[in-house]
């Protein structure tokens, strides 16, 4: 489940870059965040059915359970560290006009 819910969401960060179309908001290092996770799930699953063989393809609910929850938990990590990210570079400048007018007050 981990590996389908990373690979989800960087097929839809992917897609919503690509018909962006300009850098304005880091999409291109949340599609990295993405893939890079999709790719170390990956791993993770072949050397997971080297180990298990055939049994890797019939896992119990509660490990279907733990993987959902730890997917979306990686998810959540990749969003928080693009939001920081975003507020750190302040592409449209909002962020200092905010600090700036409550600096005057």
């Amino acid at each position: 489940m981990t590996l389908l819910i990373t690979v989800l969401a960087a097929v839809i960060a992917t897609a919503v870059w690509y018909t962006k179309n300009d850098n304005s908001m880091n999409m291109g290092m949340l599609c990295f965040l993405f893939w890079g996770a999709s790719i170390m799930w990956m791993a993770d699953a072949i050397f997971e059915y080297a180990e298990l063989g055939a049994e890797y393809f019939s896992p119990s609910p509660q490990d279907m359970l733990n993987d959902t929850f730890l997917g979306l938990a990686v998810i959540a990590l990749a969003l928080v560290i693009w939001i920081v990210a975003l507020l750190i570079k302040d592409p449209k400048g909002k962020v200092l006009m905010t600090l700036k007018k409550q600096a005057r007050v």
